[in-house]
């Protein structure tokens, strides 16, 4: 049985842009298939404007072409109040509408799996039920890269 995931927009934009540090890990994610992606509608317009202003029309059109292979969920009349709520709620965080939007999905949906490079947020916050939210991808680790140099074994010289 597949998990469901909301996807954040950093892990979108950074899929699209091979420069991104984050670029390996995001597509790692977006391929698993163990994971149904959710795409909130508001985050397709946030990544659709970002895309276009980082890579142009043809870096949206790529985006807006690939939202075929993902479920794109739009807010229901009782989700309003809620990212209402959460925006008060969160206000000298600041949290805004999207990221509220993200929240309240994943309530609806009943995950509380977020696809984000967003941890600040989305590692501080709660659902409208309250509930800790499960961040993908893993952080990088900070020594992840391989040592340039070999030092050498105590005693040899």
């Amino acid at each position: 049985m597949r998990s469901t995931a909301i996807l954040d927009a950093g892990p979108l934009l950074a899929s699209l842009d091979r420069r991104d540090p984050a670029h390996v890990r995001c597509a790692e994610v977006l391929r698993r298939r163990d994971l149904q992606l959710v795409i909130p509608t508001l985050v397709t317009a946030e990544v659709a404007h970002v895309a276009t202003a980082r890579l142009g029309a043809r870096g949206e059109a790529a985006f807006v072409r690939g939202l075929r292979d993902f479920h794109i969920e739009t807010p229901e009349p009782d989700d309003w109040p809620l990212i209402a709520d959460m925006v008060e709620r969160y206000a000298d965080f600041p949290l805004g509408t999207v990221d509220a939007a993200i929240a309240v999905l994943a309530d609806r949906l009943d995950t509380d799996l977020i696809v984000t490079l967003d941890r600040r947020h989305f590692g501080a916050i709660r659902s409208p039920r309250g509930t800790a939210f499960r961040l993908r991808p893993e952080p990088k680790q900070v020594n992840e890269e391989p040592a340039e140099y070999s030092p050498e074994p105590p005693g040899a010289t």
